[in-house]
């Protein structure tokens, strides 16, 4: 495990990527390690050469007891740098990484292109900071875990992906109360409002439509205002975007770190855009997670989907949605794909698609044309289905 020394820590680092792209340097919140951007890796080592951090106090880096600084923290990312054989690199911090992402371009600004403060904030509360390291210093990580996960995820997205809101607790209540309570203290000791005008280089502010913690208005406004130059991208997230919006945070970081009009841009825009109809037809939580479980083997394959299927087949103007949606329910049928089947009966029929008579009718259409033991199965699993929907929603 490759590790650098710097103030007394041992400082744990990942460098992954082709040597002839640009290289991007991840930084993750208090509260998580590196893994923070598992899912949003494969998109982003498409584009670049990425050295992944884990931030003093927290991951397999030295959590020594005292209270961290950001300057500190931003000699913790130089060293490692020094040690990776990197002389400058864009900067991409989430929440504490976007304070030590900004302590690195006014300290060491000759290490640093550009930054991109994703659900950052340069005025945290000190007071809120003060209570939470006394809560960590006396009951551990644990006792703060489950009001973190509620700042940390959408309550949609938590409970549309319980694994992934599951691992993001075990891994914080695993981290070292010391650590966490260093760190704090970086956070609540934070003095670089007044400097932010002397930032120079392009900067990126990421901010998320659902973040209670650092939101657009009183946290990414001000960052807006101070930096001159710097640009905006709003994402349908909440506090964590790596883990809730990677593939628009990769898209954001692509646009603003490779900007032109190259065949890797071209390919982004009609994912982005397939990304959206594939949103609008099966529903957020369903493709939040499909996108949390690619992996680097399988994410060509779902980009490619995105792009052809969703983009290219979904949004031409000769069939409406509720018509695409009844020729997939009576193609899958057919063929036996009971998988794809289940998943657009649940969607139409949750979010409006269609009725479950239109559903019927397609059923009695499939069974004389594609045989009635397809139509039999066809029956059962929309009635299971049309079962569990019920089920589902509230009663008064």
């Amino acid at each position: 495990m490759p590790f650098a020394a710097s103030s007394g820590a041992r400082i744990y680092w990942k460098l992954e990527g082709a040597e002839d792209r640009p290289v991007l340097v991840l930084l993750n919140s208090i509260g998580t390690d590196m893994s923070l951007w598992d899912a949003a890796m494969p998109g982003l080592l498409a584009s670049f050469r990425t050295l992944r951090i884990d931030t003093r106090g927290s991951g397999a880096s030295d959590a020594p007891d005292g209270e961290y600084i950001l300057s500190m923290l931003a000699g913790d990312v130089t060293a490692v740098m020094d040690a990776a054989g990197i002389e400058r690199a864009a900067i991409a911090g989430v929440s504490l990484g976007g304070m030590i992402a900004m302590e690195l371009a006014l300290g060491h600004p000759e290490r640093v292109s550009a930054i991109a403060l994703i659900c950052t904030s340069a005025t945290m509360d000190g007071t809120v900071w003060r209570d939470r390291i006394a809560q960590v210093r006396a009951g551990g990580t644990a006792s703060i875990a489950d009001a973190a996960l509620q700042r940390f995820l959408s309550p949609a997205f938590a409970a549309g992906n319980p694994a992934v809101a599951a691992s993001l607790k075990r891994n914080l209540v695993a981290q070292s109360a010391q650590g966490y309570a260093g760190a704090g203290a970086a956070i609540r000791d934070m003095d670089v409002i007044g400097r932010l005008p002397g930032i120079a280089g392009p900067v990126l502010v990421v901010t998320g439509e659902r973040d209670v913690s650092t939101p657009l208005a009183g946290h990414g406004e001000k960052l807006l205002a101070a930096i001159p130059g710097a640009s905006h991208v709003h994402l349908d997230s909440s506090h964590l975007p790596p883990i809730e919006a990677p593939a628009a945070l990769v898209g954001a970081l692509r646009g603003f770190l490779s900007p032109g009009p190259d065949a890797g841009d071209a390919a982004e825009t009609l994912f982005e855009a397939g990304l959206k109809n594939r949103r609008r037809v099966l529903g957020d939580a369903w493709v939040d997670r499909s996108l949390a479980n690619r992996t680097p083997f399988n994410a060509e394959f779902q980009a490619m989907i995105t792009r052809i299927a969703w983009q290219e087949i979904w949004s031409r103007p000769g069939l409406d949605d509720r018509t695409r949606r009844l020729l997939v329910l009576a193609i899958t049928a057919s063929l036996g794909r009971w998988e794809e089947f289940r998943l657009h009966v649940r969607a139409g029929l949750s979010r409006g698609g269609f009725t479950q008579d239109d559903l019927k009718e397609v059923l009695m259409q499939t069974a004389i044309y594609a045989g009635v033991p397809a139509g039999n199965t066809a029956f059962a699993e929309a009635a299971e289905l049309i079962a569990e929907i019920d089920g589902e929603k509230p009663t008064s």
